[in-house]
């Protein structure tokens, strides 16, 4: 029941970068696992990136793989997703939430807070 404010989405040409942020309101932030996941038009919402609570364990989309970092500054209330060498099919509405369990989980059903979204969208 955390509220999730993301930001930094924005329209980009292929093969640059954006840093995306998700700001978690309360002081249990630090106690659950992130994660952002994504949804492209006509497509069904898709794993992108998970981060444990301490941040010391991460889990990729192998599509996002080498070029997408997750992190999180549990002082600052803060969760990011780097993105780098953007491709065109990596637009979407980026999505951040805070999961149930303290350990990464790819599972969407896992997280039971969501945020607004933000609009990333990559140009040919």
């Amino acid at each position: 029941q955390v509220h999730l404010v993301e930001s930094g989405g924005g329209l980009v040409q292929a093969g640059g970068s954006l840093r995306l942020s998700c700001a978690a309101s309360g002081r249990t932030f630090s106690s659950y696992a992130m994660g952002w996941f994504r949804q492209a038009p006509g497509k069904e919402r898709e794993f992108v990136a998970t981060i444990s609570w301490s941040g010391g364990s991460t889990v990729y989309a192998d599509s996002v793989k080498g070029r997408f970092t997750i992190s999180r500054d549990n002082a600052k209330n803060t969760l990011y997703l780097q993105m780098n060498s953007l491709k065109p099919e990596d637009t979407a509405v980026y999505y951040c939430a805070a999961a149930s369990r303290p350990g990464t989980t790819i599972a969407g059903t896992d997280y039971g807070s969501w945020g607004q979204g933000t609009q990333v969208t990559v140009s040919s």
